[in-house]
């Protein structure tokens, strides 16, 4: 009988762990949603069926526990809730507001979409904040990842897994993508959403709306637009100048570094996610 830890898709020597063990990564969650607002019928599905603009940090928090579930869960805990997602996706449909076609939601191009958008944001932003990982590295965690992809209904032999594959799947999407009115209100909502009800009331949450937290969370959409794709960039009117991208890096490589003395002096419950504690101490490793 088999006593080793069930470590679920991934595990302790997983370039995946590696990679999502900086906390800096949950800007590349933000960095993906820029980018995959880029797509006219993804974007057009999450805004026709998703409760973004009613309950942000409720689908922040469902998101996030989606993707913590995958890195860190049990076989049976992935299976799970990759289940119930494949079965909520399969009921949603949406309408291409550039055709008025009605689409599923789930057809492999915009799942395949969403998957790449995400794991490369992750993998890059990750490496420009400053985390070190050679080519053969880089090409492993994309391998790693059709893991995810494959949860989510893809063929895996359809999906990008390795960087030049990335690079060439994003080369072949780009006459596909543009800003449409949902692609700018989507935009416009990630960088100046509402600040979560529990903050206080609302005159607190009013003042901080125009005080230092707001010109904070400023500077970190920033940073997460910075960190597109010089193509994305113009597509957002902004630029794809060099120089944008060195001050991307500058200002990623602050925040991660800012994150870390935070998390230093942080009590010792906040110091990591509960799931990957969870996962560490079921590999004996915490």
């Amino acid at each position: 009988m088999d006593s080793s830890p069930d470590m679920g898709l991934f595990g302790p020597e997983s370039v995946t762990w590696k990679v999502h063990s900086e906390p800096i990564v949950t800007m590349g969650g933000l960095r993906s949603l820029y980018l995959q607002a880029l797509h006219p019928r993804a974007v057009a599905a999450i805004a026709q069926n998703s409760g973004y603009k009613s309950d942000p940090w409720g689908r922040f928090n469902r998101t996030s526990e989606y993707v913590g579930t995958v890195l860190y869960g049990s076989t049976d805990e992935v299976e799970r809730i990759a289940s119930r997602i494949r079965r909520m996706h399969s009921r949603m449909t949406a309408t291409d507001p550039r055709t008025g076609e009605r689409f599923r939601i789930d057809e492999p191009e915009l799942l395949r979409w969403v998957h790449v958008a995400e794991v490369e944001s992750f993998l890059s932003t990750a490496r420009r904040a400053g985390l070190k990982l050679t080519d053969a590295e880089v090409d492993t965690y994309y391998t790693e990842q059709l893991k995810a992809a494959e949860l989510v209904g893809l063929d895996p032999a359809t999906v990008p897994g390795t960087a030049a594959e990335v690079a060439a799947y994003y080369e072949r999407m780009r006459p596909q993508l543009g800003i449409t009115r949902e692609a700018a209100e989507t935009a416009l909502f990630l960088t100046v959403p509402p600040l979560p009800d529990f903050w206080g009331n609302r005159a607190l949450r009013l003042s901080l709306n125009f005080g230092p937290a707001r010109w904070a969370y400023f500077g970190v959409a920033g940073t997460a637009v910075a960190l597109l794709p010089p193509w994305a960039r113009k597509m957002y009117g902004g630029l794809g100048l060099p120089t944008t991208d060195l001050s991307a890096d500058l200002s990623v490589r602050g925040m991660r570094l800012l994150l870390a003395g935070l998390l230093a002096a942080a009590p010792e419950q906040y110091k990591m996610a509960p799931m990957r504690r969870a996962a560490l101490e079921r590999a004996g490793l915490a």
